[in-house]
């Protein structure tokens, strides 16, 4: 379990500060309230509209989230549910004060 927390730990790092040729970065839409953490692990709109790179960028991070989640998963025979949870809770704490995360019943909630 420390491995596996390990691993989530140095990937939400990886994923966190990922360089992209978006005209706004993860950090940055986070920031300006339009990204939030959801609790499945992945990132999502916490505005129900948002300019296009923005989308854009979350479906690329998504995306590579879920590779990674999936690689971790088949590595240690738990579900990619289970990943994400573990990412979730690494991200909850790694997440700014001010920035957006989802709590027990859905909501978005500022740190």
């Amino acid at each position: 379990m420390k491995k596996i927390l390990n691993i989530a730990a140095t990937f939400l790092l990886l994923v966190l500060f990922i360089p992209t040729a978006y005209a706004v970065t993860l950090q940055e839409a986070k920031e300006q309230g339009l990204v939030g953490e959801q609790r499945d692990g992945y990132v999502c709109m916490v505005v129900n509209t948002a300019p296009a790179d923005v989308a854009a960028l979350i479906r690329d991070i998504n995306g590579q989230r879920r590779q990674r989640y999936q690689q971790i998963a088949r590595q240690n025979n738990i579900s990619v549910e289970q990943v994400g949870s573990l990412a979730y809770e690494r991200a909850v704490a790694a997440t700014r004060s001010g920035h957006y995360i989802q709590n027990a019943s859905g909501s978005w909630q500022r740190k």
